[in-house]
């Protein structure tokens, strides 16, 4: 059982950035692939980034290419999300999730078998 715990989430300005932090529990970390996802007010939730178990491989969702860098930290069983050049349009509560990993990236979120609380994330224009 993994049991994951947001942080990092709060209000910043269009362009600035913020850096959200995933805590894992349990001792099979790195035999999970990583997600983070959002959900903006009044729409379903979205994918936005993925990382493999190894840290080897990432996949962005073309709405945050080039922006948002997602990594992972094993030996602290601590997955990030680096929020770069943030938009109004990024305002959201984020989710990062755990998948049994197979040696891929994840971009669907049945795949995932474990959800965070979310945090939340406000950028102002």
């Amino acid at each position: 059982q993994v049991q994951l715990v947001e942080s990092g989430g709060g209000l910043v300005q269009a362009g600035g950035s913020l850096r959200l932090s995933c805590a894992a529990s349990g001792r099979t970390f790195s035999s999970y692939a990583m997600g983070w996802f959002r959900q903006a007010p009044g729409k379903e939730r979205e994918f936005v980034a993925a990382i493999s178990a190894s840290g080897g491989n990432t996949y962005y969702a073309d709405s945050v290419k080039g922006r948002f860098t997602i990594s992972r930290d094993n030996a602290k069983n601590t997955v990030y999300l680096q929020m770069n050049s943030l938009k109004p349009e990024d305002t959201a509560v984020y989710y990062c999730a755990a998948a049994r990993s197979f040696g891929r990236v994840y971009l669907v979120q049945s795949d995932y078998d474990h959800w965070g609380q979310g945090t939340q994330v406000t950028v102002s224009s």
